[in-house]
């Protein structure tokens, strides 16, 4: 009996054992590397939208069939390409799906297969946890090439020693040479670079750091400035690793510094991975063109077309549809599997590094309808957030117009909490270079300001005396200190969310070539080995530098906590004898500017100021820590800015 019992515990073993011998036969013949593309790289649970979207890119993955087995993954729809070597997957997440890791598996009619783990990430904060910037921030636009290079081992785009985040090693990149000599070349800052100097970032004042465009550019030239993006998940091995820009926003977080990444929804670089086979026809606008290598269309950069009741079709088609230039393919956000692309990646990167704020660049150029529903589905998902579009008009109808809350006859909403205000930054500069007379001078500030009624929230609009586009502030000047020194104090104490250019500090120009925009990005002096100057530290820097410098330090640093600044009441009086005078009034804090543009002493009767309530207070000097009584005149000796400070009670 013994004997019959161990004969069929033998056979059940060689059984099992032949059963697991065909599971692991199975295993091996499942190809189980990673596939060529599946994006977004991986998703994160508990968004309100439950929908996903993965475009997975392998070669003939068109004639395959996907399959998720992962509790509250379902696949919902599966979409085929015009190119086969696409897949657009439809999943849902259930709200009670756990974090974790699955495989999906592709199959062919041959039964052929190809698996790709997957993972699905908890979120690392809720989403009202995600707070956007504001009118208490002061921004830091920074070029990262040029400003400082941190790691040296990134400064050639070869092929390098590091590993990418998914395992791979860096490819070899078409720009692969520093050269400081020329103003389009790549210089060598990097994402270290930054994080290396958050302690001078910090204790200048500013709040945020707004860096332009960090992910790969695989341009053959001027990829330095990050806005012709050649692969929208990927940091720019030149500037660094995700780990690099998650620990740059991780040690920012620390120094109460938010993180603001520079987006772009309207094109990409013309040596996008996804140029080299485009998944369907009208992936970008006027494709057929460049397939047939015919004549690239780009675009009649009227955006005013957005707006203009008495626009023709093929004006409204051209702004909206050209390449932005020629090496800039227009992404055609009208194709829905573009769009929720667009609308997934940039949701994507708020998740990994725990961002602070988007800048969006080109706002006016892509499709409207689209840009709202991408505004709206971030705001959705992260109700605190903040988003700036870039609107390069001086005409404050049209950046009012893309703010969210607008009154717009048309009935558009944005969604799009701030505009830039590039009609102010204007105006400040036309205030202090021309004379004063009825129509010109400081009154243009004070009309510019009278604006503010067709905002739906003035103090969100972001102001700045430049930035990486236009001439330093220092050079729309002509090199005048005080000048400059008005301009800065006008833009920080306005209603309004102020950045500032790096290097405005230390008053760097481009009077060489004024407005070449090589020049306007040139290196921040201290930032690269070598450097006979140093601005972190101050050596080399001139007297007038050093001033600027010091002067930017204390009225930020003072502006950080200035409940009144941020979001207290505005009463500005027109402009008299020269003079500009701007209050900020909240509970008993009151800031005084005074804007001074005459060049000998002159003395200003301050009854004319006596609504404020001020007469008999003492009054700090910010910049100098000298105090004031506020009495019937005050004697403004050189030209210049002021600013005061009192309680009223």
């Amino acid at each position: 009996m013994r004997n019959v019992i161990f004969f069929f515990l033998l056979i059940g073993l060689i059984s099992c054992k032949n059963e697991k011998t065909k599971e692991n036969i199975s295993k091996v013949s499942i190809s189980n590397t990673t596939l060529e593309r599946v994006e977004p790289l991986n998703w994160f649970i508990g968004f309100k939208d439950t929908s996903l979207q993965l475009l997975v890119k392998e070669p003939s993955i068109g004639n395959f069939t996907p399959s998720i087995s992962y509790e509250g993954v379902s696949i919902e729809k599966v979409h085929t390409a015009k190119s086969e070597n696409y897949l657009f997957i439809d999943l849902n997440i259930d709200s009670s799906t756990k974090p974790g890791k699955f495989d999906i598996v592709f199959t062919d009619k041959n039964g052929t297969k190809k698996t790709h783990t997957y993972e699905l990430k908890p979120r690392e904060k809720s989403a009202e946890e995600y707070v956007g910037f504001n009118s208490s921030d002061v921004l830091y636009l920074i070029t990262p090439d040029r400003f400082a290079n941190g790691d040296s081992s990134n400064d050639i785009g070869s092929k390098t020693s590091k590993i990418n985040e998914t395992g791979e090693s860096v490819q070899f990149l078409k720009e692969n040479s520093i050269n400081r000599n020329d103003d389009y070349a790549r210089h060598g800052g990097d994402i270290k670079g930054i994080t290396n100097h958050l302690d001078y970032i910090n204790t200048m004042g500013f709040t945020a750091i707004w860096s332009s465009p960090l992910l790969t550019n695989d341009m053959p030239k001027q990829s330095y400035h990050g806005y012709a993006i050649t692969d929208l998940y990927e940091i720019d091995p030149r500037f660094g690793t995700l780990a690099d820009y998650r620990e740059l926003a991780d040690k920012a977080r620390e120094k109460g510094i938010k993180l603001i990444m520079d987006q772009v929804a309207n094109h990409c670089g013309s040596e996008h991975w996804w140029m080299k086979d485009l998944p369907f026809k009208d992936w970008v606008n006027y494709q057929e063109n460049f397939e047939n290598n015919g004549n690239l269309i780009t675009s009649n950069h009227r955006r005013t077309t957005n707006q203009d009741l008495y626009a023709s079709k093929i004006d409204k088609k051209q702004n909206a549809d050209g390449w932005f230039v020629s090496t800039m393919p227009d992404l055609n956000q009208k194709n829905p599997f573009m769009a929720k692309y667009i609308i997934q990646n940039s949701i994507w990167w708020i998740e990994t590094i725990g961002l602070g704020g988007i800048r969006q660049d080109t706002y006016p150029y892509p499709d409207k309808q689209f840009m709202s529903d991408w505004a709206g589905a971030i705001m959705n998902e992260y109700p605190n957030f903040s988003i700036v579009g870039e609107e390069w008009s001086y005409n404050p109808l049209l950046i009012g117009y893309w703010q969210k809350g607008a009154n717009n006859r048309d009935g558009y909403e944005s969604n799009l909490t701030s505009s830039m205000d590039f009609a102010m930054q204007r105006k400040v500069v036309e205030a202090l270079n021309e004379e004063e007379s009825w129509d010109k001078g400081l009154v243009k500030i004070y009309e510019g300001l009278a604006n503010d009624f067709h905002y739906a929230s003035p103090k969100d609009i972001m102001v700045f005396p430049d930035n990486h586009d236009m001439s330093r502030i220092y050079t729309q000047l002509n090199g005048d200190f005080a000048k400059t020194q008005m301009a800065l104090t006008t833009y920080l104490m306005m209603p309004r969310t102020p950045q500032i250019y790096y290097g405005t500090e230390i008053l760097m120009d481009d009077f060489k070539k004024p407005g070449d925009h090589g020049l306007i990005r040139t290196d921040f002096p201290g930032g690269f080995n070598n450097d006979e100057i140093n601005a972190f530290t101050g050596e080399g820097l001139t007297s007038q530098q050093k001033e600027m410098q010091s002067f930017l330090k204390k009225f930020l640093n003072y502006r950080k906590d200035s409940k009144a600044v941020h979001e207290g009441k505005t009463v500005h009086f027109a402009p008299f004898m020269g003079t500009y005078f701007m209050f900020r009034i909240l509970n008993d804090e009151v800031v005084v500017s005074i804007i001074n543009k005459n060049e000998k002493p002159i003395t200003i009767d301050l009854k004319r100021y006596a609504e404020i309530g001020l007469e008999g207070k003492t009054l700090k000097n910010i910049i100098t820590d000298e105090q004031f009584i506020w009495g019937d005149d005050i004697d403004l000796k050189q030209k210049g800015s002021i600013i005061l400070t009192t309680k009223l009670n």
